[in-house]
Formats: C-alpha cells, sequence, structure tokens
C-alpha cells in the first residue's frame, strides 16, 4: 500500500449557501495516479480547487505531505498561519486546466521557463535547461521557439503539463485536461500522463475519459451532489460497482 500523501477529513465548501461539498473525507496515496469522476456539478473541480488553494474550504481538514489545514465552521477569517500553510501547499502542486492557461505572448519554451523564475527565484539559464528537458518529456522540443496560437490543442496541453513539472510539485492536479480537445488529440495527452505516472509522480484527475480511468487508474473515486460515495480500484468500480448511483452514471460510458 502507498503511503498517504494527502488526507481530506471532513472537506465542505458552499457557495452563496448552496453546499458544494458535503463533508469529503477521502485519503492519496504517493505515487498514486487517483481518477475523480461523477456527473456534472457534483464537486470534482471545486475539490481540485481547494487542493491547491484556488478556493478556501469552509469546514474540515487538509493534510499534503505532512502540511495541514484545518478550519472550523464558526472560523470568521483566514489568519496568518493558515495563509502561510496555504502557500507552502500551493508550492507543492502543479495544475492543468481544460483550456491550457499559456501565456499567448511568450513561446513555449519561456512558458515552461517563466514560472519557476518567478515564484522560485531560479536562475534564468537554469529555468531554461529544465524546460528544454521538459519539453524533451512531453515530445514537445522542436517546438520550443512556438507560440501557443502555432500549436494544436494537444500540443498546447502537453506545453502546459511541462509548465506544471517545472515547479517540481509533489502532486499535479487535472481539471478535464482533454475535454477541449478533438477526439484525434486526447490520446497524445493521456498518453503523458501515463508516462508520468510510471515515473512515480502523484497525480489527480477530474476527467470524463473512462477508459482512460479504467486502464490507467490506479485509485477511482465517486463523487455524487458532494459526496464520495464509492472508491476502489478501476477493475471494482467499473465492474462490480456496489452503489447504485455509480451503476447508473457508468451506464451512460459502458
Amino acid at each position: 500500500m502507498t503511503h498517504p500523501l494527502i488526507e481530506i477529513e471532513g472537506l465542505k465548501k458552499s457557495f452563496h449557501g448552496r453546499p458544494v461539498l458535503r463533508g469529503i473525507d477521502l485519503t492519496i496515496g504517493s505515487n498514486q495516479l487517483t481518477v475523480l469522476i461523477g456527473p456534472s456539478g457534483c464537486g470534482k473541480s471545486t475539490l481540485l480547487r481547494c487542493l491547491n488553494g484556488l478556493e478556501v474550504f469552509d469546514e474540515g481538514s487538509l493534510s499534503i505531505n505532512g502540511n495541514r489545514l484545518v478550519r472550523q465552521a464558526s472560523q470568521p477569517g483566514l489568519d496568518r498561519k493558515f495563509q502561510r500553510t496555504m502557500h507552502e501547499l500551493r508550492s507543492t502542486m502543479g495544475m492543468v486546466f481544460q483550456s491550457f492557461n499559456l501565456f499567448p505572448h511568450l513561446d513555449t519554451l519561456q512558458n515552461v521557463a517563466r514560472p519557476p523564475q518567478i515564484v522560485q527565484g531560479m536562475a534564468r539559464a537554469e529555468a531554461l535547461q529544465l524546460a528544454l528537458e521538459l519539453l524533451e518529456k512531453v515530445g514537445l522540443r522542436e517546438l520550443a521557439g512556438h507560440y501557443p496560437s502555432e500549436l494544436s490543442g494537444g500540443q498546447q496541453q502537453r506545453a502546459a503539463i511541462a509548465r506544471a513539472l517545472a515547479m517540481r510539485p509533489r502532486v499535479i492536479l487535472y481539471d478535464e485536461p482533454t475535454s477541449a480537445l478533438d477526439p484525434g488529440l486526447v490520446d497524445e495527452v493521456l498518453q503523458v500522463m501515463r508516462e508520468l505516472h510510471d515515473e512515480g509522480i502523484t497525480q489527480v484527475v477530474v476527467t470524463h475519459e473512462m477508459r482512460f480511468a479504467r486502464e490507467a487508474a490506479e485509485k477511482i473515486v465517486v463523487l455524487w451532489e458532494g459526496e464520495v460515495i464509492e472508491e476502489g480500484p478501476p477493475d471494482a468500480i467499473f465492474s462490480h460497482p456496489c452503489d447504485l448511483r455509480t451503476r447508473q452514471f457508468l451506464k451512460r460510458f459502458l
């Protein structure tokens, strides 16, 4: 069994009084590829955004690699310790969005090299060398001088993965990384994610790509209306789901 890297207990989040996460309890192992599935609006993306600090959860606890955040329902604001710990957690994570979010005025090399220079103070020469190595890893070294507008959607997403890796994260989070791609470009992005898994990088993926989830994930987590209703290895979830709601959801894809 892999050592837990992420531990979530009783995590709650509401927007304008509407509960989106209703008490999430979840453990994710180090070096594990975990896929979050469930119907639209069930809280998958919100959970990711709480993990990397883009959203502040209302109640519960979140621990990543030993750094722990705790919030009580009665806690009115964010104290300095909470903010400092959140910054530390964010620095251990990479995030890949469905819309790529590359800087249009920078070429591919600079898109990958610039973040570690700004955030971590990495020397320019070191950052450029690292960026070239990462572009080689995702099969884009020959396109280092191209701008995002000159890349296909699959190439842009692979560049976004390289940019996330440039921060040397403990975890990479993906929010529907292939949903904006033409079907023919999906596999090239998923293949990079498979290779990163083989290298032991912890990844948490929100996706509707059930084939990828079944073939590549070590753990499937099913969310429904802000709660985890089922989790387990792909064979168990796809072949013998215990919860009726999981069976209903999977019928659309299988």
